[in-house]
């Protein structure tokens, strides 16, 4: 099993509101930038999850911002599996600026068939699952 390295974003001066600080509302991109990093890192890109006929809509995201991020921050998210089970996935993401811890967040994922019927992912693409499941327990 590989270490996954963290996902790095560098914040851009567009990102950042009146105040200079990074606007709240890109936070949840950040979350999506660095799971589509997480799961290219397994050998699972959108690309591969799509062609096989699995789309993993969020289901709910949440977050608790523990200091600001500011352009030029390079932001560090690391990313593990908080929950897996048949039909819901859920991540969690640590954001660090250096050693600070500066957001926490969580999002939540169904898997649904190309008809967007939900599906039992162990059985349907139980190559996917098996290799979530061996990182959930790696970090577990």
């Amino acid at each position: 099993m590989k270490h996954m390295k963290p996902y790095e974003h560098k914040v851009n001066y567009y990102e950042t509101d009146k105040m200079g600080i990074t606007h709240h509302s890109n936070y949840i991109r950040f979350m999506e930038e660095a799971r589509v990093d997480f799961l290219d890192q397994l050998g699972w890109s959108f690309i591969k999850l799509e062609e096989s006929g699995v789309a993993s809509p969020v289901m709910s995201v949440e977050g608790v911002f523990k200091k600001s991020t500011t352009f030029p921050d390079v932001i560090k998210i690391n990313v593990t599996i908080e929950k897996l089970s048949a039909l819901k996935l859920i991540f969690n993401y640590e954001f660090k600026v250096g050693d600070d811890v500066v957001f926490l967040g969580k999002s939540s994922h169904c898997f649904l068939d190309e008809t967007g019927r939900p599906v039992i992912l162990e059985k349907r693409f139980p190559e996917f699952y098996a290799d979530l499941k061996r990182e959930a327990e790696a970090n577990g």
